[in-house]
């Protein structure tokens, strides 16, 4: 089995792969401050309720966009699964051509994504990736990662706005049954949902007149609630992430364990 994680700044993600097929997957919150032991009791109960054998694990790759935590699970996978893992390193991968002025700016799950959306669209391909921050990344008719587009995303706006607004409360992120609020909590919602619709709009927009004929997926934590409001979006794909770790590891070092 293959177990691929990425490492965001709100969520964890994992998945386990028998061959090409994502058999579990789990979404836990990140925390800076846990140990390497209190990730692996989260590791063991998810895997326990699943009935998963973590000693069948033969392999570990990760994507990390929260450098604190890798030293942590570096010690996690040496402690509980006896494996070394595999970190993508954008600058050194060798799969994905990137544009960018620096490489290693760009973030691993946005390579991963990448990667994933070559597979499954072919290019030229757009990702949008709707989680801690709003990112559009787009790839190039010649299979190049050209750059994109970074926004803040809807949970941490609603956060800035409860913080930095004395009198508004916090609100659930969810779709308000009219456009127009009658009360502080379903006029925020109604701006926080339809501006980042209309944001997502706005921008796909503008990326089309730049890379025309180019597919768009879109994926991460709010790709279901805004995503699938967008006009512009193709398909959602809720684990292109982990689906993409997979591809990375296929096509860096063979097959999937399993396979």
């Amino acid at each position: 089995m293959l177990l691929v994680v990425d490492i965001g700044n709100t969520n964890i993600v994992l998945g386990v792969f028998e061959a090409d097929d994502l058999v579990h997957s789990w979404r836990i919150a990140t925390r800076r401050d846990r140990t390497p032991d209190e990730y692996a009791v989260l590791c063991e109960d998810l895997f326990r309720l699943k009935a998963v054998d973590p000693s069948k694990v033969e392999a570990i790759v990760i994507s990390s966009v929260v450098p604190p935590l890798d030293d942590c699970f570096k010690v996690l996978a040496a402690r509980h699964f006896g494996l070394r893992p595999v970190f993508v390193q954008p600058q050194l991968q060798k799969l994905l051509p990137i544009s960018y002025e620096s490489p290693a700016d760009v973030g691993a799950d946005r390579v991963v994504n990448a990667l994933a959306a070559l597979r499954l669209v072919g290019t030229p391909a757009i990702v949008v990736d709707l989680g801690t921050a709003t990112t559009f990344d787009a790839i190039s008719a010649q299979g190049q990662y050209l750059g994109g587009i970074i926004a803040p995303g809807v949970s941490t706006s609603a956060e800035a706005l409860f913080l930095r607004a004395a009198k508004l409360p916090r609100v659930e992120i969810t779709r308000p049954a009219q456009v127009i609020g009658n009360s502080p909590t379903t006029s925020i919602q109604s701006g926080l949902f339809f501006g980042y619709v209309g944001l997502v709009e706005g921008i796909l927009r503008r990326m089309k007149e730049e890379l025309p004929n180019a597919p768009v997926i879109a994926t991460g934590g709010f790709a279901d609630l805004i995503g699938s409001q967008s006009e512009g979006i193709d398909r959602i794909e809720e684990d292109l992430t982990l689906y993409g770790l997979k591809i990375f590891w296929d096509l860096s070092y063979g097959e999937t364990p399993g396979s």
